[in-house]
């Protein structure tokens, strides 16, 4: 029971890291506590699966250091070792062709997580590695001739470990946390874990009554709105962060790329209730140009009514809603609008407020913000600086990016990295 590597987790990192430690000659094992490998894979992208995105490595950096450049910076020698386009040449190498959307999201031609999870098992296969699901480990411990990995029935040793087992979104598909618990007793640092990319909430009701609707194109701001408690202690509102993407209305509140990706920073700070999303409907339009629109067409075609009018720019439901907080009395003949209403309408399709009451948590989240110290970690091999053969990769580590597949280039390009590393030491 005696191996080169020892991989704990069959997610998206933990099965490249397999595949490639065992392409460079090492006798390699990945355990997998549940019955089937990449059950987060499955679920992911609304069971589509989105691989990477559209960009190139510096791209990818980019990205994350919209949320933190210590991440981007840290990610780098990872990305040269796999970068997104090489990691969609190994996904059709093994018979999954892919596309790429609008957003510049790479999925699957068929729209099927599956077949990448199958594309992965193939390439473990493939390569020699052992793959064993059913195994979750219940103890590691650090030993003369490197670590012993303990399971409920076997016992495993390897000169090097590489711990993969992701972090805690999804608690459903496996990911509850347990990596975290081996990094601090072997020594390591773990910046405390809090969701990411999942669903705001909120308790207005007229969010709700919108549920269903998507909204393509928005921005949305996370603006801090307690006055008395603001993050620095001066006592004045801050804008923290802006995302454009879709929006989606929920029962709950909302969910969609461009909330999803505020979730992170609210998530971060404290007090979530003192946090108000701010929504542009029409992000393409200044509001002077706005305003200047709709007085136009008030002008031009006064018997048109306001909701109409206004579904020129928004599904009817909101305009419905618009209407009813500009008059008071839902639609009516765009003549009687005041030069008063016309300016509280364009404000309010251009700074829409929508205070939040909180997220969905680890339930509905995306990805785990927080993990091992990356400190603590040297980026050129995802080895331990604290101990010698131990290795980190994926959603462990203190990484998180925007959604559109940039995480999950992030566990491939790690895994990959560290299995290379840990192979040839």
């Amino acid at each position: 029971m005696h191996f080169d590597l020892i991989i704990i987790g069959a997610g998206a990192a933990g099965l490249i890291a397999a595949a490639r430690s065992a392409e460079c000659g090492a006798r390699t094992l990945l355990l997998e506590k549940n019955d089937q490998a990449g059950v987060k894979i499955l679920m992911s992208g609304g069971t589509r699966c989105n691989i990477t995105h559209a960009t190139d490595q510096q791209g990818i950096a980019e990205a994350f250091a919209m949320f933190d450049r210590k991440q981007a910076g840290f990610l780098r020698s990872s990305l040269a070792a796999l970068p997104p386009e090489r990691v969609v040449e190994l996904t059709e190498a093994e018979g999954v062709a892919t596309k790429v959307e609008k957003t510049g999201k790479v999925f699957p031609v068929s729209n099927r997580a599956v077949d990448v999870r199958d594309a992965l098992l193939r390439r473990v296969n493939k390569s020699g590695a052992t793959l064993l699901t059913n195994n979750a480990v219940v103890d590691v411990a650090r030993s003369d001739g490197g670590y012993i990995v303990s399971t409920a029935n076997n016992l495993f040793t390897a000169p090097h470990l590489l711990i993969t087992s992701g972090g805690q979104s999804y608690p459903g598909s496996g990911t509850t946390g347990d990596g975290y618990v081996w990094a601090r007793k072997l020594g390591h640092t773990v910046v405390t874990p809090a969701p990411a990319l999942t669903p705001l909430t909120t308790n207005e009701d007229w969010v709700k009554q919108l549920q269903g609707m998507t909204l393509p194109d928005v921005t949305l701001s996370l603006v801090f709105q307690d006055p008395e408690r603001d993050l620095n202690g001066y006592g004045t509102k801050q804008h923290l962060i802006s995302r454009r993407s879709s929006l989606l209305f929920t029962h709950f509140g909302l969910s969609g790329p461009a909330a999803l990706d505020l979730s992170r920073v609210m998530t971060r700070q404290f007090a979530p209730t003192a946090f108000s999303v701010i929504c542009d409907l029409v992000p393409d339009m200044p509001r002077e140009t706005l305003t200047e629109q709709l007085t136009r067409s008030c002008q031009h075609n006064g018997r048109r009514t306001l909701l109409s009018l206004l579904q020129e720019f928004v599904p009817r439901r909101l305009a419905e809603w618009l209407a009813m907080r500009t008059t008071g009395k839902g639609s009516r003949p765009s003549a009687e609008l005041s030069k008063k209403q016309l300016n509280h309408l364009s404000t309010t399709m251009k700074t829409c407020v929508i205070p939040v009451s909180g997220t969905s948590g680890f339930r509905k989240a995306e990805v785990t913000t927080g993990g091992v110290d990356l400190n603590q970690v040297d980026s050129r091999t995802m080895q331990s600086k604290q101990v010698r053969g131990l290795y980190f990769a994926g959603e462990v580590l203190d990484v998180d990016g925007p959604i559109g597949g940039f995480n999950f280039q992030a566990a491939f390009s790690t895994g990959w990295l560290a299995a290379e590393s840990a192979a040839t030491t």
